[in-house]
């Protein structure tokens, strides 16, 4: 039986072949001095460059190298959860490609998941060299995700540099754009030791970021998705059930309260308008149709959660 690796290095990359081959050098000579078996896995997300190319080279020198490549490109997250696939090494860090994670932060982060207990390390990059235009909506997001996910001791959940115990990384399944949240997809699978580790932010040197501002408008909306999904996506008549009955509520107590008034004013002998003339009725009316649909798609939904395979699939940590 051939020996656990120590450490697995998933890498996504899409057109850096400028920095692959110092990158390379630069991961192996951390893990010689430190005496880690490892792997690299590189997972080409449809490089248009001579990334491949460098990388089949690189495998040819060293037997640590892995590729992965895919026809087109897919995306980061799809990158991370194919290499998260194919990692063996018991702890697995993930780290962009472009020489911004420095390598020589892996041993501490290796020590704290192995030694200290952890079971993810999120790298915190405290000091950036990134524009305004940037780091001001970075810290925005990190600050919303902070208060919907409850993980208040991160500061910096899109770090690329992160160490994940193996069976962390085996668990959560990363698809659209959820590599920005796999510590919260982390924290909802079971796995609640989460920390950071103040990391060094190293200046790009070669090519341009691959991200626009469009991400941050985008992982909001990821950020509700998966929200929903870890807290309702097994019982979804608790969320649609609960706003639909305030809603009908609402609307029918106010209708009530109109019908009453008019009957009211109709016995005193008081002149008043018309029902459907007051626009208040067509609030409640409106209020109780919302109502009505919100409660029929928690049913719905919640016939498609009792029919779904995964309906009754529980994260198991240990069985005696």
């Amino acid at each position: 039986m051939n020996q656990e690796l120590d450490i697995s290095v998933v890498i996504p990359l899409l057109n850096e072949e400028e920095s692959l081959k110092e990158l390379t050098d630069w991961i192996g000579k951390v893990m010689h001095e430190n005496k880690f078996t490892y792997e690299v896995i590189y997972v080409d997300d449809g490089s248009t460059d001579s990334s491949w190319e460098i990388i089949e080279g690189l495998k040819l020198q060293n037997p640590n190298i892995k590729g992965i490549k895919f026809r087109r490109n897919y995306g980061k997250s799809a990158g991370l959860n194919v290499g998260f696939a194919a990692a063996e090494g018991k702890v697995v860090f993930t780290m962009d490609a472009d020489l911004q994670d420095s390598p020589d932060e892996l041993p501490e982060m290796y020590r704290m998941i192995i030694e200290d207990g952890w079971d993810l390390v999120s790298g915190w990059k405290k000091k950036r060299y990134d524009p305004l235009t940037k780091t001001i909506p970075t810290k925005l997001f990190n600050l919303a995700t902070r208060k919907m996910s409850g993980i208040n001791n991160l500061h910096d959940f899109n770090c690329g540099l992160k160490a994940y115990r193996k069976n962390v990384v085996k668990t959560v399944e990363v698809y659209g754009e959820m590599h920005r949240y796999i510590p919260v997809l982390a924290k909802w699978a079971g796995f609640s030791k989460i920390t950071e580790k103040v990391v060094i932010h190293q200046e790009r040197k070669y090519g341009v970021t691959k991200f626009g501002l469009e991400r941050f408008i985008n992982g909001f909306l990821d950020l509700l998705s998966i929200t929903f999904i870890s807290k309702f996506g097994k019982r979804p008549m608790h969320l649609f059930g609960s706003l639909g009955t305030i809603m009908f509520g609402m609307g029918f107590i106010s209708a009530a309260y109109i019908g009453a008034i008019k009957i009211y004013h109709l016995s005193q002998g008081v002149k008043t308008v018309l029902v459907t003339d007051n626009p208040y009725f067509y609030i409640a009316l409106t209020s109780m149709v919302i109502g009505s649909l919100l409660f029929i798609a928690g049913f719905l939904g919640e016939l498609i959660s009792r029919t779904s395979t995964t309906r009754n699939q529980y994260n198991i940590e240990k069985e005696i």
